[in-house]
């Protein structure tokens, strides 16, 4: 496998370095004759990684996060005696859950930001957490699981957690979020994606760009920078920090020739 060579098209470092990471584990899964497995993939590198392995025609992996819609996942790549079923019995080995239970004095106070800003502040890895399922009564925090230990034990140690219930849980305990959704309509000048990006993360054109460039907008699943993609019916397109949104109908089109839109927002 000459890595110089398939990496030679791709300009930025720390793509390279990801996906020379990915070869190895490939490398790796061939000789050693097991599952080899990365650290947490954000949204950009699971659309990265995603579309080199196809580039690449690699066909024995997954990716998954411990729930269907998540956000961040794991790169499992398996040997070609595994399937895929070989593979799922594995993922309670390898993916464990941090489970916070606040006393009953602090429910309901914190969000995503309190248990993310605590796992930096304690400068723990990011790469080694998953998504982050807040809910009333505390979070589940999906975790490697050589990493759940050092969680449960330096979680503890900030002030807003002190009080706190902190247990390992295995993966398929997870308590789903509550998928809330939400109804409006926009109206758009034309179907470009810059125009969507605009309205939907209450910004101007120039900045929508921009917020595309910074690799934050993705279209079912995968990164978009082009400001002229044209956008369909059943398009999911989530913004990173602004939310997630489906294009659920086009309902018509106003005097001046724009067009209503009607999107359901995830909350």
């Amino acid at each position: 496998m000459d890595k110089q060579q398939l990496l030679k098209d791709y300009k930025k470092q720390e793509d390279k370095i990801c996906l020379s990471q990915v070869l190895d584990k490939i490398e790796f899964s061939k000789t050693r004759e097991k599952i080899e497995y990365t650290d947490f993939l954000d949204m950009y590198q699971v659309s990265l990684v995603e579309n080199f392995l196809r580039k690449i025609n690699i066909k024995t992996y997954q990716l998954y996060g411990g729930y269907e819609e998540a956000e961040r996942k794991v790169l499992f790549v398996y040997p070609e005696k595994y399937d895929e079923k070989m593979l799922e019995k594995n993922y309670d080995k390898i993916l464990k859950i941090v489970r916070v239970t606040l006393p009953e004095e602090e429910k309901g106070q914190y969000s995503h930001r309190n248990y993310l800003g605590g796992i930096v502040k304690l400068g723990l890895k990011r790469e080694k957490v998953g998504d982050i399922i807040v809910q009333e009564q505390g979070a589940d925090i999906i975790t490697l699981e050589e990493f759940s230990g050092i969680l449960k034990q330096e979680l503890p140690s900030l002030t807003r957690f002190e009080n706190s219930k902190i247990n390992v849980e295995e993966i398929q305990n997870l308590q789903k979020r509550e998928v809330k959704v939400e109804q409006v309509k926009i109206i758009v000048p034309s179907l470009r994606l810059d125009n969507f990006v605009s309205d939907l993360a209450r910004t101007s054109r120039s900045k929508a760009v921009q917020i595309m460039e910074q690799e934050r907008v993705f279209v079912n699943g995968q990164n978009e920078k082009k400001a002229s993609k044209q956008v369909k019916l059943g398009d999911i397109i989530t913004i990173r920090g602004k939310g997630r949104f489906v294009i659920k109908e086009f309902d018509g089109t106003t005097r001046s020739g724009r067009t209503v839109v009607v999107v359901e927002k995830y909350v």
